[in-house]
């Protein structure tokens, strides 16, 4: 016998009215059960959150948290769009194995009606509290945050206070993996309750440089990554946008620079940049961009050869035009609207100056200036710095600029470490701001350094005055893209990054003890979490980064 889909649909919604009917009546709704203690929840397993929170408190009982978790906010700031979108997503996270979204609105809409104001859940409502309305998004922005998770009887609310709505952001992060889902009962869980936590990062910059000159990222791809560096509480993309491989980005001003691209299908449009610019800032993600001079620049000569010293030494750019530095301005006045960022990175790294010494009419140049090679050098890097400055950024230098004529760096110089351990001290004693990003320990196309090494780094190793270790601004990762496509971009990136993440965010004094009990466990849970929420993260225990698991296993044993 044929039943109609809406006679099966109307029978099926008769035989759940009546179950659920009777489960309500004769429910006696209690909130917090004792967590009964398991072995994987004792209170001897660490506590599975990374970044690994400033202060916190926990207890022994576990919550189930309501599908229908209703958001409710407070002070200036809680009208924001960008924390309503935050919750939007991270529920989505959360609550992705219970329905959400599949006839979701009209489930509620029942059980709310059934129910009325009885909930047989022991949270219902996450409330909010951010202070300022001020969505500006600068570096040194406060990112700290409380969360407090009640005992079960006390209250239904989870609370998140913040004093703007990226801290709140980071709360909403560490909220999300309290949450763990409970595949025997099919409800969201939040164990050892009640919480108290206390949160904020130990350095302002926590960064993650993505070379896109190499190979081309598509932005759906460079969006994932935004996503994922959320997931960790990294909060700057170094975007290398370009090199002397190619140069993908659209400069409306000088039209034929895009023509170093590898192909007219691996390109970013103004509106791309921007696109991404946005993304990132709606999780709490400043841009930083690079223009790298005047080494690294080979790309820029295929739609301007005047560019280059001659035809074929094409590299540092010429020094002796003053083209080269209305190019240099025109590009940095037509992206300064894109990226508000108040950081932007000139390179200067790695610059070969024998085209110099060998082209006739630079050669020229420099003996009319009684310059040396190494002073053309110096007078190109400080003379791109008066551009950036003068269109109210912060210039950001390789070392090598330090290196060679440190005095002459323009104050607001911050000095980006790469070449080896020892350099920041240097920075620093100057007076100068410094990144740390030692290649040794914190370079991930370095496949054989393994989640230990890039978690014990110390960006304020040798620094013993409280005065210079504020200079060390922070530090980054760099996942420089020889061997890195969107093929194997993320498992490259993940999970090794994670560990500098934590060192970035983390009290020192609690994250450098017994590594192999403490960090661990929590950074393989992390991975996990990683891939759960669709991030190709590769094992944490792989002698080389990004390969695949050597044999069968659990996710979280690799």
């Amino acid at each position: 016998m044929l039943v109609s889909s809406s006679s099966s649909f109307s029978r099926f919604l008769i035989l759940f009215l009546i179950s659920f009917a009777v489960s309500v009546s004769s429910i006696s709704v209690r909130r917090g059960a004792p967590l009964d203690i398991t072995s994987d929840q004792s209170d001897e397993t660490p506590t599975y959150l990374w970044p690994l929170p400033a202060e916190y408190t926990s207890g022994g009982e576990a919550l189930d948290v309501d599908p229908a978790l209703k958001l409710a906010v407070a002070g200036n700031g809680g009208g924001s769009a960008v924390l309503r979108a935050g919750f939007e997503r991270y529920r989505g996270i959360v609550f992705k194995h219970t329905g959400l979204g599949l006839g979701f609105s009209f489930m509620r809409k029942l059980r709310e009606r059934l129910v009325s104001s009885v909930s047989v859940y022991d949270v219902d409502t996450l409330n909010i509290t951010v202070h300022s309305d001020n969505e500006e998004l600068q570096f040194g922005v406060d990112e700290s945050y409380t969360l407090l998770v009640p005992k079960a009887k006390d209250s239904s609310q989870v609370t998140i206070e913040a004093n703007t709505v990226y801290g709140a952001l980071r709360g909403l992060e560490t909220f999300s993996q309290l949450c763990s889902f409970d595949y025997t009962t099919k409800k969201v869980k939040i164990y050892k309750a009640p919480w108290s936590i206390q949160d904020k990062p130990r350095f302002a910059y926590r960064g993650l440089l993505l070379d896109t000159s190499r190979h081309y990222l598509p932005i759906t791809v460079i969006k994932q990554i935004i996503e994922s560096m959320s997931y960790a509480k990294l909060n700057v993309l170094h975007w290398h946008i370009i090199d002397e491989e190619s140069f993908p980005l659209e400069v409306p001003t000088y039209p034929d620079l895009w023509k170093g691209s590898y192909t007219k299908w691996e390109r970013y449009t103004v509106e791309d940049a921007y696109e991404i610019v946005n993304f990132a800032k709606m999780r709490g993600i400043n841009v930083m961009a690079e223009v790298d001079v005047p080494g690294h620049a080979e790309s820029w000569g295929a739609g301007y050869p005047d560019l280059w010293p001659s035809p074929t030494c094409r590299e540092p750019l010429d020094v002796s035009k003053n083209f080269t530095f209305d190019v240099i301005s025109g590009i940095l006045t037509d992206i300064r609207t894109i990226f508000p960022f108040e950081l932007f990175h000139l390179g200067g790294d790695e610059v070969n100056t024998d085209c110099w010494r060998s082209t006739p009419h630079i050669k020229e140049w420099l003996q009319n200036h009684n310059m040396t090679a190494r002073d053309a050098y110096q007078y190109f890097v400080l003379k791109a710095q008066e551009i950036a400055v003068s269109k109210n950024w912060s210039p950001v230098n390789w070392e090598e600029t330090f290196n060679t004529f440190p005095s002459k760096l323009h104050p607001k110089t911050i000095v980006h470490n790469w070449l080896g351990p020892g350099v920041c001290p240097k920075v620093v004693a100057k007076g100068f701001r410094c990144i740390y990003s030692n290649q040794g320990v914190w370079y991930l196309d370095h496949l054989d350094v393994p989640w230990d090494e890039v978690y014990t780094a110390e960006p304020l190793e040798g620094i013993h005055k409280a005065s210079e270790q504020e200079l060390v601004i922070g530090g980054e990762v760099c996942m420089w893209a020889e061997t890195v496509d969107t093929s194997d971009v993320q498992q490259t990136i993940w999970p090794r990054a994670a560990a500098a993440a934590e060192r970035l965010w983390s009290q020192r004094d609690s994250t450098s003890k017994n590594i192999t009990i403490t960090a661990l466990p929590r950074l393989q849970n992390f991975r996990c979490l990683l891939n759960k929420r669709g991030v190709p993260a590769a094992p944490v225990k792989n002698f080389y980064a990004r390969r695949a698991p050597v044999g069968p296993g659990s996710c979280y044993e690799q």
